[in-house]
């Protein structure tokens, strides 16, 4: 295990008197391949608990979960999938997404997270783009009937049999394994296909596994870009295998610890930050339920005697605002994370001394790294936890740099810029995007402005895009732009956030309708309902004549923006 390493830093201050900083390069980094990870632990820790799903009632040890994990894999192996080929999981926080994360990387199968807010459009655009030959789904979530939108895309469902599927508008896909009970049209059920794999031998696995190196990609996840079209950050099992580790090491998590993870698997919080981190330290895994509930996840904290716990701030505002709280044991509590937006000073605050948190720590990545590359310590000053993101990773390096590409003096902004171990390997079948993201010096520009001090401590103080982050999500609003000129009646859009005190930032979409066309609010929300996640779906939508531009056309979007703050009532000091 590593449950020992010490992170303790004396070496992260700017170098050379720029805003330039380098992390620890000791403890080394860890060599194992993700499944090698699972085998050592599994190894190590056999009857201990490693992973508990509170809404299905499933309980997994390690040795349990390493037989769930071998099963599933023989099954997928059964199917003809091989090292290389892509598998989609599109599913909430659900015990086969786990099993099938590691089943799929004990045969080196790239596993593809396809967000659970997904629709219809959202879904074949993944599928597609990676060449997904297989697809790992749950039947619904919340709103979002999984099974029917398939059946819109892949009519040839019905019609499959047991064989492969041959659909024409999802043309590498061949198998739909669906969880949960029942026969499903053309698709394979889970439980089926991992009985079937009970009878590939343990040594045929392992062969297969052998062959694996770390630097071969492992997941591909999809981040939306100011061009539109979602990208798919391709990480290999260096990217995220050595990230989980030296984040759940700045928590000094162990074997006794218990983890619970309220955020999603499909996003790295949930599957790197929190799974793989478990995995390097025999730490505990508790799952409330299949999405966030407030209450749920209080009563899997004091259930389970959790000693951790994730979220985004907007999580911990709903847990310390709720009617029960108060009656809620969590003194178990120690540490946990608070990332994906910035974190208000009094709920900091609220969740160190109302949550029994006092070790709880600041993270700040972007998935094409992994994600993170600043993490602020358990003893860092509260102040310093919640004005500032931390300092730099280990065996990470990060520079800010202005206009011209030169890295400027500390307390300075400009671009922030990432480098080593946790650089993704690219965009999946994107170079011309790949090559703008990451230079010739294997520089990640992140596109988000930051500072950096003379202690080495980063502050995030803006985005070069402008991206929205709306409760931890982050909308592009260029991808929504693309979408909303589709509609008719439309001639001009803009998108763009304005503050709000629940999600953060809320989304706002100006619309110029075509001439001689009359279009409602509602029309637009019901247009975007079906087709794109509904973090994406505009709150506010407002119809101009024209917009603000530029002489040479380019859109205002900071006029548009001052323009609703006015409407909203919402004062200059409250978007400070």
């Amino acid at each position: 295990m590593h449950d020992k390493d010490d992170l303790t830093s004396t070496n992260r201050l700017p170098i050379a008197g720029l805003a330039h900083v380098a992390g620890n390069t000791t403890p080394p980094l860890l060599a194992d391949t993700l499944f090698d990870l699972l085998a050592s632990t599994v190894g190590k820790e056999g009857d201990r608990e490693a992973a508990i799903f509170l809404q299905q009632n499933r309980r997994f040890t390690w040795k349990t979960l390493g037989e769930a994990v071998d099963a599933f894999a023989g099954g997928l192996h059964r199917l003809g999938l091989a090292k290389g080929d892509r598998v989609g999981i599109w599913s909430p926080n659900r015990w086969e997404w786990l099993v099938t994360q590691y089943a799929t990387a004990r045969l080196g199968l790239i596993l593809v997270n396809i967000n659970p807010a997904y629709r219809t459009a959202e879904l074949e655009y993944a599928l597609t783009k990676v060449g997904c030959k297989a697809l790992v789904t749950a039947e619904s979530f919340k709103s979002s009937d999984y099974l029917q939108m398939l059946a819109t895309l892949a009519p040839e469902l019905t019609a499959a049999g047991s064989g492969p599927l041959n659909a024409a508008r999802l043309p590498d896909l061949r198998y739909v394994i669906h969880m949960g009970e029942g026969a499903r049209p053309g698709m394979l059920s889970f439980n089926q296909v991992s009985a079937d794999g009970e009878q590939v031998s343990r040594d045929e696995l392992n062969a297969i596994s052998a062959t694996l190196t770390q630097d071969e990609p492992i997941n591909i996840q999809f981040t939306s870009g100011t061009t539109g079209a979602p990208k798919g950050a391709t990480l290999t099992h260096a990217n995220i295998v050595n990230n989980g580790h030296f984040v759940t090491a700045a928590m000094k998590l162990t074997a006794q610890d218990r983890l619970c993870i309220p955020v999603p698997f499909y996003h790295c919080f949930g599957m790197v930050m929190g799974s793989i981190g478990c995995v390097t330290k025999g730490a505990t895994m508790v799952f409330p339920g299949e999405g966030f509930d407030p209450a749920a996840t209080l009563n899997a904290v004091q259930q389970e005697t959790c000693t951790a716990l994730y979220g985004v701030p907007t999580m911990f505002v709903a847990m310390l605002d709720h009617s029960e709280f108060k009656n809620f044991d969590v003194s178990s509590l120690r540490t946990g994370i608070m990332a994906g937006a910035p974190c208000p000073i009094e709920v900091m605050k609220r969740v160190v001394s109302q949550m029994h948190m006092s070790e709880v720590t600041i993270a700040y990545g972007m998935t094409e790294t992994s994600p993170v590359s600043f993490q602020s310590a358990i003893d860092d000053p509260l102040e310093r936890r919640v004005t500032t993101v931390g300092r730099v990773h280990p065996h990470v390096e990060v520079k800010i740099v202005g206009d011209d590409g030169e890295t400027l003096k500390p307390g300075v902004r400009g671009e922030l810029c990432t480098r080593g171990y946790s650089v993704m390997q690219g965009y999946w079948d994107d170079p011309v995007r790949t090559t703008e993201a990451i230079d010739a010096e294997g520089w990640m520009h992140t596109g988000d402005l930051a500072v950096i001090d003379d202690e080495g401590y980063c502050n995030i103080v803006g985005r070069v895009k402008d991206l929205v982050i709306r409760g931890g999500e982050n909308v592009y609003p260029r991808e929504i732009e693309e979408f909303l000129y589709r509609h008719p009646k439309i001639r001009e859009v803009q998108v763009f956030g304005v503050p709000d005190p629940r999600y953060g930032e809320e989304v706002c979409a100006w619309i110029v309708p075509k001439a001689g066309e009359t279009i409602s609010e509602d029309e637009i929300k019901a247009f975007c309902k079906e087709q794109i996640a509904h973090y994406k779906v505009p709150r506010y939508v407002r119809f101009k004549t024209e917009l603000p531009t530029t002489v040479t056309g380019k859109a205002q979007k900071f006029m548009m923006r001052d323009a609703m703050l006015d409407e909203l009532g919402i004062s200059a000091a409250q978007t400070a």
